[in-house]
């Protein structure tokens, strides 16, 4: 009776230390109450980069008058319905490799490493020549295509498009489902392309409060997220199946062993 009481105590004991080892190794932002959060000037703001797709829209109030910059591309055929949509849709406006674009009166505007507020005052005071001197256009700016990816060990990996241009990696991989119970949470892979093609990847650890601090919290367009799996799951994904038959059996065997002891005894 002392014996299986020992056991029940070693078996609590070694639960109990499981359960913290793995709470230091899953929980976020540990540590929150030591930490010092940095205080920005102003709110991130998501910078244009090369490859980028813009939607820009002049407001006047003269209709007339901003209508030379509000392009419009011709309307889609829809084979469904087989007739044609009646919306007109805005040119999109495609970065090149130079950080530049082509705006309608205007010409070639160089809008790469602008923010976006700083891209609308840039075309409002370039064509504010082109209006009559009482008008006060509104320019503004949409990135079309931002999105990051997230990989690895999350419940639901893929691209994820971003509609409010301003994203945390912990939004991103709430996303993605978050991370599965094998992802490794200190060692974050984030690979990121800077404005000349030059890719770099960075490890972060989500463990740590201090990553609200980090300059790589908000994710810039096109930012992949990569969690490794830790060791259990690698250990578990080299078992093959010959080895999975083996413990099987070994199950079995010991299975059947100790119900011939418990007879025979």
């Amino acid at each position: 009776m002392k014996h299986y009481s020992l056991m029940a105590i070693l078996c609590v004991t070694v639960l109990l230390i499981s359960s913290c080892v793995s709470t230091k190794k899953i929980a976020y932002l540990q540590n929150s109450e030591n930490i010092t959060y940095e205080v920005s000037d102003s709110l991130y703001d998501a910078h244009i980069m090369p490859k980028d797709v813009l939607t820009i829209t002049v407001s006047t109030t003269d209709p007339d008058a901003a209508t030379p910059f509000n392009l419009s591309v011709p309307t889609t055929f829809n084979q469904n319905s087989r007739s044609t949509t009646n919306q007109p849709v805005l040119q999109a406006y495609l970065v090149d490799n130079k950080g530049r674009i082509d705006f309608p009166v205007i010409g070639t505007l160089e809008v790469g490493g602008l923010t976006k507020s700083s891209c609308e005052r840039l075309i409002h005071d370039k064509i504010k020549p082109y209006l009559n001197e009482n008008e006060k256009p509104i320019v503004t700016v949409r990135m079309s295509s931002y999105s990051v990816s997230v990989l690895g060990e999350v419940n639901r990996p893929g691209s994820f498009q971003v509609s409010r241009e301003k994203i945390t990696i912990l939004e991103a991989l709430a996303l993605a489902g978050d991370l599965t119970i094998y992802g490794v949470r200190n060692r974050v892979k984030l690979i990121r392309e800077d404005a000349n093609g030059r890719k770099v990847i960075h490890t972060l650890d989500l463990t740590n409060a201090n990553i609200v601090n980090s300059p790589f919290y908000y994710l810039q367009q096109n930012d992949v997220i990569y969690v490794e799996p830790n060791k259990v799951k690698s250990q578990n994904a080299n078992i093959g199946q010959i080895t999975t038959l083996a413990l099987s059996a070994t199950g079995v065997l010991i299975s059947l062993a100790t119900l011939i002891f418990n007879i025979l005894k």
